[in-house]
C-alpha cells in the first residue's frame, strides 16, 4: 500500500471480546509516542472504547470514522489530539453500527478505509501530522469493518488472552487473514501475537503460553502482558495506563512491547 503518509499501518484485531485488544491498542500507541513516534489510533469499534479510554468525550467526535467510511469526510478531518504528545485518535461513534449495511452494496466496500489512508495528506499547520504509525482498533467480530482494517493494513497484531480456548480463536482469525490476503490485500503480514492477561499464579496461563509459542513460534512476541488491575482501572479515568500509573506491571510491559515492535519493524524492513 503506497500511502502518502509513509505510516506503518497495524491492525489490532481479535474476533473475541475481552482479550485486551483496545487496552493493547491504547497503551502500545502511548508507548510508541513516548519513544517519539507520531501515532494515530483509528477507532473502528462502534462501542468507541479506544476513544473513551483516551478521554475523548462525545462532543469532540463531531467527525468520526463512520463519516470517513461513508466518504463524507477525510481522515484528516477526524483527527483529535489526545493528552499524550504526538498521539492522535480518529474517534468512533455508534453510527458505525449501521454503516456495514450502508456500504455493503458498494463495489469498493472493503477498501473504504484504505482509500482514506492513502488520500491523507499531512499538513502540520492544520493539525495533520505525518504519522509514523497508525493502529486500527477493530470490533470484536470478523465483519466488514474488520475486513476494511485488514485491507488497509501492512500487518496484523493479535492480542490473545491466556485462556483455554485461545488457540481455537486464533485459528479462526488466521483463516480470515488468509482469505483477506487471497482476496483484498496480498501484502498483509502477521506482525505478531501478544499474549495478554497472563496470571503467574495460574498454571493454565503457562500452558497457554507454551502452546501458543509451540504453534506460532517466532510470531509470538517475547513480551507477555500480565493481568493487572491498573490496566483495567485506567480507561475509566480516560487515560492510558502508562499515564495513569507508569510504574505498574502492565505499563512497563507495554513499554517493552513497543521496543520489541520497533526492533521487529527494523528486521521486517531489512528482510
Amino acid at each position: 500500500m503506497a500511502s502518502r503518509t509513509s505510516a506503518r499501518v497495524l491492525t489490532v484485531a481479535n474476533q473475541k471480546g475481552g482479550v485486551g485488544k483496545t487496552t493493547t491498542a491504547i497503551n502500545l500507541a502511548t508507548a510508541l509516542a513516548a519513544i517519539e513516534k507520531t501515532v494515530l489510533i483509528i477507532d473502528l469499534d462502534p462501542q468507541g472504547n479506544a476513544s473513551t479510554g483516551l478521554g475523548i468525550d462525545r462532543e469532540r467526535r463531531a467527525v468520526s470514522t463512520a463519516d470517513i467510511l461513508r466518504g463524507d469526510a477525510g481522515l484528516g478531518d477526524a483527527l483529535v489530539k489526545t493528552a499524550v504528545p504526538r498521539f492522535y485518535v480518529a474517534p468512533s461513534t455508534l453510527d458505525l453500527l449501521g454503516l456495514e449495511m450502508e456500504i455493503a452494496a458498494m463495489g469498493d466496500r472493503a477498501f473504504r478505509l484504505k482509500k482514506a489512508i492513502e488520500e491523507y495528506i499531512p499538513d502540520p499547520a492544520r493539525g495533520r501530522p505525518r504519522f509514523d504509525y497508525m493502529l486500527i482498533d477493530c470490533p470484536p467480530s470478523l465483519n466488514l469493518l474488520t475486513i476494511n482494517a485488514m485491507a488497509a493494513a501492512h500487518a496484523l497484531l493479535v492480542p490473545l488472552q491466556c485462556e483455554f480456548f485461545a488457540l481455537e480463536g486464533l485459528s479462526q482469525l488466521l483463516q480470515t487473514m488468509k482469505q483477506v490476503r487471497e482476496s483484498v490485500n496480498p501484502d498483509l503480514d502477521l506482525h505478531g501475537i501478544v499474549l495478554t492477561m497472563y496470571d503467574s499464579r495460574n498454571n493454565l496461563s503457562d500452558q497457554v503460553v507454551n502452546d501458543v509459542r509451540e504453534f506460532m513460534g517466532a510470531k509470538v512476541y517475547e513480551t507477555v502482558i500480565p493481568r493487572n488491575v491498573r490496566l483495567s482501572e485506567a480507561p475509566s479515568h480516560g487515560k492510558p495506563a502508562i499515564l495513569y500509573d507508569l510504574k505498574c506491571a502492565g505499563s512497563q510491559a507495554y513499554l517493552r512491547l513497543a521496543s520489541e515492535i520497533i526492533r521487529k519493524e527494523r528486521q521486517m524492513q531489512a528482510a
